[in-house]
């Protein structure tokens, strides 16, 4: 009796670890299948106008008379006020520098030409605004204040314009969306090809956000992108 007990439990043991066997062969399958993945990159692109604009405009005045330097400065920027105002610009949306002045003579060394005039002031007026089509034609026509006498800085580096684009939160679910579904897609094409099939992402990686001017001759015209990288599990 006692041996046909121990038979039995011999027996008992060795089925179950013939079943262990089999689940854990069956497990190191299933493991090996997720091993099996995808990564694919989609793409989110907008075309946006700018909605701000930050235009410094910048002018000189040369004298060897400092006061009326001063003077002379103060009547340019009441000029370019004026000039503004009749394009339509809100005086909120304009911002006025100190001058900067430079003596000449302190700067003079021994045997140099000497300089016509003894002092050369430099100002900016700032325009922050939202009125693009506003600011874009009173840019176009800033000759006018030439033939009133005004000389525009030559540093255009220092002084250019500015646009920005400030809606870029209100984009960003509608463009990852859009990035996620294209990778998706791509990565479907993959696993037709492969014939396999697409199954849950493994990981997901979200890149930077990028705003730049759409081309070099209008740069009130923004391209947004973003590229999701994401993983995807493959399945027979």
């Amino acid at each position: 009796m006692e041996k046909q007990q121990n038979s039995l439990l011999a027996l008992g043991v060795f089925l179950g670890l013939v079943l262990l066997g089999y689940l854990l062969a069956n497990a190191a399958i299933q493991v090996k299948e997720y091993e099996r993945t995808v990564t694919v990159k989609g793409l989110s692109e907008r075309e946006v106008l700018a909605d701000v604009v930050i235009w410094p405009i910048a002018f000189t005045e040369a004298s060897n008379d400092l006061e009326q330097l001063y003077l002379d400065m103060e009547k340019n920027v009441e000029k370019i006020r004026a000039y503004l105002t009749l394009k339509g610009i809100d005086e909120n949306a304009v911002s006025i520098n100190a001058p900067s002045v430079t003596d000449k003579s302190a700067q003079q060394w021994g045997g140099g030409e000497k300089a016509e005039f003894r002092f050369l002031a430099t100002q900016v007026v700032t325009v922050y605004s939202p009125q693009i089509e506003l600011v874009r034609d009173a840019m176009q026509d800033i000759v006018e204040l030439g033939k009133q006498g005004l000389v525009f800085s030559a540093n255009n580096y220092e002084h250019m314009t500015e646009y920005q684009f400030t809606g870029l939160n209100e984009l960003k679910p509608a463009m990852v969306q859009e990035a996620t579904t294209n990778a998706r897609a791509v990565a479907e094409k993959f696993a037709k090809d492969s014939q396999s099939q697409v199954g849950k992402i493994r990981r997901a990686s979200q890149g930077q956000f990028s705003i730049e001017n759409r081309d070099k001759n209008n740069p009130h015209i923004k391209t947004i992108r973003v590229v999701s990288t994401i993983e995807y599990y493959l399945s027979d």
